[in-house]
């Protein structure tokens, strides 16, 4: 295993942070939505590290701007009772940030991967919003979380980035205990549990897309 691998963003961690904040929010719309603001923002900052941290580069400014401005530009929406779309935005912020990672002045990130990521953040956010009207299919995704991660360890290199394997255990199971442990507000008619695997599908979803895609454009590429 080559030294870039081992630096790789930990976007499944990102996606485990996001399944439960992103629940515990949801829960609490009830209360006004100024009150959510440090929680979504301790979040953002989470997931970012999640991305940032173990390539052991600081973001260039243009990355952290690129990061950190479409969660900025949409808190007056929540507070303007337009929508919680911050929310929303969170289920694509762990692939967002990977994608962020391999946009350097030698690879520039396509218009055509960004429409695509755009694409499946709406998929996405009908998934969370609708699942619980096809439930149980995208719910199950909770139960990927655990799952995922220890079917990693049988991977010998998974084996060799130790902090990386006990963290991501640690925040998948820690996800489905927190999405089970949330009380059901009265007459709601929705399980936290369900819309946490909503969120797990469709975070899981969006990732899964920006893991597999070229760290080079074709462009850029070596003869």
């Amino acid at each position: 295993m080559n030294q870039s691998e081992a630096r790789r963003p930990w976007t499944f961690a990102g996606v485990c942070v996001m399944v439960p904040a992103l629940t515990l929010m949801v829960f609490n719309l009830a209360d006004p939505v100024i009150r959510l603001l440090p929680w979504y923002a301790a979040t953002y900052l989470l997931i970012g590290a999640c991305i940032f941290a173990p390539t052991g580069r600081f973001p260039s400014l243009r990355q952290a701007v690129a990061f950190l401005l479409p969660g900025v530009l949409l808190v007056p929406l929540a507070l303007t009772n337009v929508g919680w779309w911050c929310g929303a935005w969170l289920l694509g912020l762990p692939a967002w940030g990977l994608l962020l990672t391999r946009w350097t002045p030698e690879n520039p990130l396509p218009a055509v991967r960004v429409l695509k990521f755009l694409g499946l953040l709406l998929l996405g956010m009908t998934i969370f919003t609708f699942n619980n009207i096809i439930y149980p299919v995208p719910s199950l995704g909770l139960f990927l979380l655990p799952i995922i991660p220890l079917v990693r360890l049988a991977d010998p290199e998974y084996w060799v980035r130790p902090l990386q394997a006990a963290v991501e255990v640690l925040l998948a199971v820690t996800a489905v205990v927190i999405a089970f442990t949330i009380p059901t507000p009265e007459g709601s008619w929705s399980s936290p549990w369900i819309y946490a695997g909503g969120a797990a599908t469709a975070g899981l979803m969006i990732a899964w897309w920006a893991r597999g895609l070229p760290r080079r454009s074709p462009a850029n590429a070596p003869p």
